[in-house]
């Protein structure tokens, strides 16, 4: 099969592009759209689901359960991986046990990859140094896609 957004060729196996990170479709599946995507919900139900309406947030928007799985990246470092110890814990093989982290600086929220074998991507680009995160990114962690929502 070839990826429809570089043209690599990948192995059936695959779900995502080992190239340029782009989810892969059998001949004949629909293309999954991504686009712009606001918090719905009132400030209650938010605090029940584990959110703080007032900081910035992470919503997993495919590959995990069913709804948003919130998270707050408050910490001085908050992890992303495999392993159950991680702040951010996505469980599937394509997700490194320690894969991502995202740290406070001075520029604001910075994303860092850990080395993981499948990258991160923000917005569809894999990232190979920081990358500071801006409200509405598109963050890809394996076969999760999570947007960052500054607040």
């Amino acid at each position: 099969m070839r990826c429809a957004e570089c043209g690599a060729v990948q192995s059936e196996a695959h779900r995502f592009c080992s190239n340029c990170g782009a989810p892969l479709r059998p001949e004949g599946a629909t293309a999954e759209s991504t686009g712009p995507w606001t918090m719905g919900g009132t400030s209650e139900e938010w605090t029940a689901a584990g959110a703080h309406p007032d900081g910035p947030v992470l919503a997993v928007r495919a590959g995990g359960p069913q709804g948003a799985l919130i998270v707050i990246p408050d910490q001085g470092v908050v992890t992303i991986g495999r392993s159950p110890t991680s702040d951010v814990f996505l469980d599937d093989v394509t997700v490194s046990r320690d894969h991502a982290q995202i740290l406070s600086g001075d520029r604001g929220l910075i994303l860092r990859d850990l080395g993981s074998l499948n990258g991160t991507y923000v917005n569809r680009r894999r990232i190979d140094e920081d990358e500071v995160l801006h409200d509405g990114d598109e963050l890809q962690v394996g076969k999760f896609r999570l947007t960052f929502i500054a607040q």
